[in-house]
């Protein structure tokens, strides 16, 4: 064989095999929950774009298990590592033997106590928090009820997302003088849990109208226990399910804070590539959260459908 066209083909094999290993590893708190998915679906999104490999592994929920998936993503030489913590503190130990292995990683939501990292997407939780909660508000005036309570179902209160959800949704109650109830934080994130909380939250206090709920996962428990209680209480998320497009319009959820993880996802993912590919790259990228009312539902519908659910086949 000509000598060139060997050269040639063992440079190509070379090439494609290099290119085989060019993967992003997504190392994810729960892949049973819809938010997870949708970012999971942004980092899968770009990854395709970008022309890496993808793969997800799920923690389950689990502080261990999202370790033994650190050491296997490590050992898989991936060309740069996206996750979203089971939480804040545990993310420092990941973040550790992540850096020990040379290994670029973007935090995708959640954050970290301490530790070193390429970049963090997340979303701008106070604010968004801040903006639902002044929706809340005007609701709470035009439907007379604002001498009655606001109870929260939270998202653990260890995650740093978590503390300034809370913070920015009780800012505004305080700047309209509306009280808070009480705060039960999910754990196990079930159907049950939320429901269990949600019929705790109602029994303690008879004057509360209103229930937030800190995700949207499982909100069908919330809206099971608010319908046994035969009270008129409201249901306000954080986060989306499909079927918020048509519980919103009917006021069966009032107003839902909208993240954008399909986003979250694709951002992490050019985040890494442009650093892979020598570019300077932002040490924290904040996104808005949308508000998403009855009145504006239809406007914001291209965004949501993308961005929100990761309906990319229906967002044109």
């Amino acid at each position: 064989m000509n000598i060139r066209i060997l050269l040639l083909i063992t440079l190509l094999t070379s090439f494609l095999f290099a290119n085989n290993q060019k993967k992003i590893i997504y190392l994810t708190p729960d892949i049973s929950i819809p938010f997870w998915q949708i970012i999971a679906k942004g980092v899968k999104q770009s990854s395709t774009n970008l022309a890496y490999d993808y793969e997800v592994f799920s923690a389950d929920n689990s502080s261990k298990k999202e370790l033994q998936n650190t050491i296997k993503a490590i050992k898989a030489k991936p060309a740069g590592i996206v996750i979203s913590p089971t939480n804040s503190s545990n993310c420092v130990t990941v973040l550790k033997l992540i850096k020990k292995a040379n290994i670029p990683v973007v935090i995708a939501d959640v954050g970290t106590d301490a530790g070193e990292y390429l970049s963090y997407i997340s979303s701008d939780n106070f604010e968004g928090a801040y903006k639902l909660g002044k929706h809340l508000t005007r609701f709470m005036k035009q439907k007379d009820i604002t001498d009655s309570s606001v109870g929260i179902i939270a998202i653990p209160q260890k995650r740093a997302n978590g503390k300034l959800r809370t913070a920015g949704f009780m800012k505004a109650l305080k700047e309209d003088g509306i009280k808070g109830a009480d705060m039960r934080q999910q754990v196990d994130f079930s159907l049950k849990e939320t429901y269990l909380h949600a019929k705790d939250l109602l029994l303690a206090y008879p004057d509360m109208k209103v229930i937030w709920l800190q995700g949207s996962d499982k909100y069908k428990g919330a809206l099971k226990a608010i319908k046994e209680s035969k009270r008129e209480v409201h249901l306000i998320t954080f986060d989306a399910e499909p079927e918020f497009l048509e519980l919103i319009p009917k006021n069966t959820i009032v107003v839902s804070g909208m993240q954008q993880p399909f986003l979250i996802g694709e951002k992490a993912v050019i985040t890494l590539d442009k650093y892979l590919s020598k570019e300077d790259v932002q040490k924290h990228i904040e996104l808005s959260v949308l508000a998403v009312t009855k009145e504006n539902i239809d406007r914001k519908m291209h965004l949501i459908k993308r961005n929100v659910l990761g309906i990319i086949d229906e967002a044109k």
